[in-house]
């Protein structure tokens, strides 16, 4: 079995936390951190909620490292109606016991992955990408030295969630998305014309729920939080689940259809402001970016629970 070392940038947030357990019960993945950012809701929470999703998984040897507070130019955003107010669903917040990384996550992410094999680090991004983009900034060696950049973000046939044409994470900063499409880095990007794909269903909540682990009750709760939300903001019988997808095709790229491309995020527009324009009329041997046109939606959520068996 091959490891892959792995930085997971996040915002939790329901789907993220659900993403962590995932992550966290792999054994395929060395997480080497978990960098946070603001975005579902305010970083002080985001990074309290990392903490806790480490805690409740008993993996206190992950570092986490609190980011960006706010995107690059713009005034931040949330999203609490379909996150709660804490970000947390149902779960009732506490004070983690383990601490925050020292300095900041761009700081944290440039050091981990220049100080290893290049090519041997991926990132996952599942919220605004604030983070990742301060940190191309800081370290201009930084793009050519990363591994696969996984992004949670963007849309294209399905249309935005947020707006007409935008998804959040892209929206919410879309001038971080604009310098990590720019910056040649290797770039495999799970939109909503993806993710939709993948929802949560009564039998696939019910298969978390029968796992004897604080950390399957803890996916199970969410799980349920984002089907109660779903049913009453959108009026769908069952929830998509956003942020475990990159973390599955980490593991299981056979789980994903992806196709090269080229893409773009409109900066100027307020109309348009986060649209991802994805062209796919490219030379896919040397295109940087691949996009996720299809998904298994019974195989990631059999991946989910086969893993959180394996660390129950």
């Amino acid at each position: 079995m091959s490891i892959q070392s792995l930085i997971i940038d996040c915002d939790p947030g329901v789907d993220d936390a659900v993403a962590l357990f995932l992550a966290f019960a792999a054994p395929e993945l060395e997480v080497l951190a978990v960098t946070t950012v603001g975005g579902n809701v305010p970083a002080a929470l985001t990074q309290r909620n990392a903490r806790i999703m480490r805690q409740i998984a008993g993996r206190e040897d992950v570092p986490v490292f609190g980011g960006a507070e706010r995107p690059l130019k713009r005034p931040p955003a949330g999203a609490g109606a379909f996150h709660g107010a804490e970000g947390l669903g149902d779960l009732e917040p506490f004070e983690p016991t383990g601490i925050v990384g020292d300095g900041p996550a761009a700081n944290a992410i440039v050091d981990l992955v220049m100080s290893r094999p290049e090519g041997s680090v991926a990132v996952a991004v599942l919220g605004p990408m604030t983070n990742l983009a301060l940190a191309l900034r800081r370290e201009r060696r930084l793009a050519e030295r990363l591994g696969s950049v996984v992004v949670m973000g963007g849309a294209r046939s399905e249309g935005g969630n947020i707006t007409a044409s935008a998804e959040f994470n892209i929206w919410a900063d879309p001038d971080a998305a604009a310098v990590v499409f720019g910056s040649g880095c290797r770039v495999v990007a799970f939109g909503l014309d993806a993710t939709h794909q993948v929802r949560a269903t009564e039998d696939r909540i019910a298969a978390v729920e029968a796992i004897d682990s604080a950390a399957a009750r803890a996916t199970a709760a969410m799980l349920r939080f984002s089907q109660r939300v779903e049913r009453e903001i959108v009026g769908w019988d069952s929830a998509p689940l956003h942020d475990p997808c990159p973390i599955a095709w980490l593991i299981r790229p056979d789980l994903f259809e992806t196709t090269a491309c080229r893409i773009e995020v409109e900066t100027a527009s307020d109309l348009t402001r986060g649209h991802t324009a994805v062209e796919f009329r490219v030379e896919a041997e040397t295109a940087r970016h691949r996009w996720a046109t299809a998904a298994d939606a019974q195989g990631v959520f059999d991946l989910i629970v086969d893993k959180l068996k394996g660390a129950a």
